[in-house]
């Protein structure tokens, strides 16, 4: 991964129309997926869908002409959440799929991942052949003419036959038949998908950021700015109210006093809920080294195990598939219900949150009191190198000290930027002003003996 050019740890992102998200590069990514593909199906499908960006016209464009070049065809669903393409993607079984968004970035940026024909992530292998393709431009003796030339065709319920998957995955014995709710879609691919779900299986949904117009996607709305739809919840009385980001594969909540309910609470809320009906697999719950400590003590609590991942989605997954597990995420709002979707999915998220919230009859701030989230700090500073963190003596000396200084009742993270040259230390603890102490003392340390930019 770390010799990449173009992809990262969730496909290919940057500003739309600078590299590397230039049109020559997305219809580069369309013949390399469809070579690659080639090799294994005769004549591939491709499905193609996006978020509201501006940018994603162009980009659709340049990636389908690059799949129809090489001989595979094209799907178009149009704005539809990332979790929905991978449902797509599986159910119509599709080669593979690809998603056009940039997630909770500003307008301006965008993106490109791809999802396999299961509807998961593609693999890394996967996509360093496309990227080592993209590269080299080598395509030995392959040549696409006449009636070889791949085709497109728009899927035109594609957000309707997700709205179906979703609505099954709703216990059919609960109905939403006087909850008020508070949803806001960033005004992104959620648009017209999530009303529709939480609507037709009987709820009161109060709508912002519905209106879509190519430049305001994520601008002042969404899960990035869940105290919007607090405000509204408090001010109209809703039962709670839920935050969705650009491309609708997170979700953040917030509670019936606009208080903010984050992916750590919902996965400790949720995680209870399964080990009630004994269907959390192998007792265990999956979420990232940035998941807050009292996460880990409510699992304990509850007889469960939690196991950690480095920071991303795709680990998370990863990480469940390996050992065969159903419940995992990130503090971020990323829930993956692997029984369901195979992807986070934020309206998914808001049924199975909803569905706890009816069995139990308990508010969702009752719901969220199964966690005390531990007091945490993350202190960020400069440095002039990356050196591999075990290579150094002084700050892991530092740290060890610093952890027994909590005595036990704490936790130290240490590591480097994936983007900037920055190491990140972040510390939980009982008090809030030792561990801010602490943070600052192990930076100036840090920067001590791994030197100062410039």
């Amino acid at each position: 991964m770390a010799s990449r050019k173009l992809f990262g740890t969730d496909g290919v992102r940057g500003v739309a129309n600078i590299y590397p998200m230039t049109t020559e590069i997305a219809m580069q990514l369309g013949r390399g997926l469809a070579f690659v593909l080639s090799r294994k199906n005769r004549r591939p499908k491709i499905v193609i869908g996006k978020d509201t960006r501006l940018s994603g016209y162009m980009i659709e464009n340049a990636l389908a002409s690059g799949i129809c070049s090489m001989g595979a065809d094209v799907v178009l669903v149009g704005p539809l959440p990332t979790p929905g393409i991978a449902v797509t993607t599986a159910s119509m079984r599709a080669a593979a799929g690809v998603v056009i968004s940039a997630s909770h970035n500003p307008f301006q940026d965008n993106g490109i991942k791809i999802f396999s024909a299961d509807g998961f992530k593609l693999p890394d292998e996967m996509e360093a052949r496309i990227e080592k393709l993209i590269l080299e431009n080598n395509y030995p003796d392959f040549k696409v003419t006449a009636e070889r030339v791949g085709k497109a065709f728009r899927l035109d319920d594609a957000t309707g036959r997700y709205v179906v998957f979703l609505k099954q995955t709703f216990p059919r014995e609960l109905s939403l038949e006087g909850l008020k709710i508070g949803l806001d879609c960033a005004h992104g691919a959620a648009y017209k998908a999530a009303p529709a779900v939480l609507e037709e299986l009987g709820a009161q949904v109060t709508c912002i950021g519905v209106k879509p117009n190519g430049h305001n996607i994520n601008a002042g709305f969404g899960s990035l700015h869940p105290e919007r739809i607090g405000s509204v919840v408090v001010k109209k009385g809703l039962d709670l109210g839920v935050a969705l980001d650009g491309d609708a594969d997170r979700a953040i909540f917030v509670d019936e006093n606009g208080q903010v309910v984050d992916g750590d609470h919902i996965m400790a809320i949720c995680a209870q809920d399964l080990l009630n009906r004994e269907v959390l697999k192998k007792r265990t719950l999956v979420a990232t080294v940035m998941s807050n400590l009292g996460l880990e003590k409510a699992v304990q609590k509850m007889g469960a195990r939690l196991i950690r991942t480095r920071v991303g989605d795709r680990y998370v997954v990863e990480e469940m598939r390996k050992r065969n597990l159903n419940l995992g995420g990130e503090q971020s709002g990323h829930l993956v219900f692997l029984d369901h979707n195979t992807t986070g999915d934020g309206i998914l998220s808001t049924l199975m949150v909803l569905s706890v919230m009816l069995r139990e009859n308990r508010s969702l701030s009752d719901l969220a009191d199964t966690m005390e989230s531990f007091p945490q700090v993350l202190v960020n500073r400069q440095v002039a190198a990356k050196p591999p963190l075990e290579s150094l003596s002084v700050l892991p000396q530092a740290v060890r000290a610093a952890e027994a200084r909590l005595r036990g009742d704490g936790r130290i993270l240490v590591r480097y930027s994936g983007t900037e040259a920055k190491i990140r230390i972040m510390i939980e603890g009982q008090d809030q002003q030792e561990i801010e102490a602490l943070a600052q003392e192990l930076g100036q340390v840090a920067v001590q003996e791994i030197g100062a930019p410039g």
